[in-house]
């Protein structure tokens, strides 16, 4: 149950995102190329983008739905823990 939390806590804040203006801080901030990231050896971590992509596949949703917040909130919406 915390899990599903969190992923709903997560999608959230992608939602918000989303629907924010494309020149908004927080949209450039995403669109950093990962190419200027140096990166050390070894795996590579997983970026915010990577876990959101098998969130949205797990849980079957579209891109598209994001800019409509009532159903998108009803679509991540997980019940509160007791």
């Amino acid at each position: 149950m915390l899990v599903e939390k969190l992923v709903e806590n997560k999608l959230k804040w992608f939602g918000h995102v989303e629907r924010r203006p494309v020149d908004a801080v927080v949209r450039n901030v995403d669109q950093i190329e990962e190419s200027r990231v140096k990166r050390g050896r070894g795996k590579p971590r997983k970026t915010i983008r990577e876990t959101i992509k098998n969130d949205f596949e797990v849980n079957e949703l579209n891109l598209n739905l994001v800019y409509d917040k009532t159903l998108w909130r009803n679509l991540i919406h997980v019940a509160d823990p007791i």
